[in-house]
């Protein structure tokens, strides 16, 4: 159950604490509005809030897992070992807006591209382990920190990272 809460709460985490970027969508209504005036129907508008299209080999990831969605990740896609029991329909938008966006990296940056599973690539490994430690900074570290002001301090991987493979540093 443990397991479960510190899993829930670093995804939590990960998906609503700095991952969404503004600035795309602000740039997006920029170009969109400076090649279309927008009119009392917003086509302007309209076009600026839809989501963005989804890679050809993301949407056949997708096509694979159809209907399987609920399943746990494990039992849907190999090698999972972070995000065991998550919903296989959750690890695509995880990896896409948990990882790549704040990491500012594409998916081969840790996989091999058609061998998802692959162990070839160290910075698999190195996302694991800093998901580990993301969740020990907030179940553990966070609650002995006094005077916090904040009722659930959390820290995710934009925490430090800021859409930049390497976090940023003082030096």
């Amino acid at each position: 159950m443990k397991r479960q809460l510190l899993v829930m709460g670093t995804l939590c985490s990960i998906l609503f604490l700095g991952t969404f970027n503004w600035s795309s969508c602000t740039a997006k209504k920029e170009a969109v509005t400076a090649t279309a005036p927008a009119t009392e129907s917003a086509p302007a508008e309209k076009a600026a809030e839809e989501p963005p299209s989804v890679p050809p080999f993301i949407a056949a990831i997708q096509e694979k897992i159809k209907g399987k969605e609920n399943l746990p990740a494990e039992e849907v896609f190999e090698n999972i070992q972070i995000l065991k029991g998550i919903p296989a329909g959750r690890v695509l938008p995880i990896m896409r807006m948990g990882f790549s966006q704040s990491l500012g990296v594409k998916c081969s940056h840790c996989h091999e591209f058609g061998d998802w599973a692959s162990e070839s690539k160290p910075a698999k490994q190195v996302a694991r382990d800093m998901w580990v430690m993301t969740g020990k900074i907030n179940q553990e570290l966070l609650k002995e920190i006094p005077n916090l002001q904040s009722e659930q301090p959390a820290v995710n991987c934009t925490t430090c990272h800021r859409g930049e493979v390497k976090p940023a540093t003082n030096m």
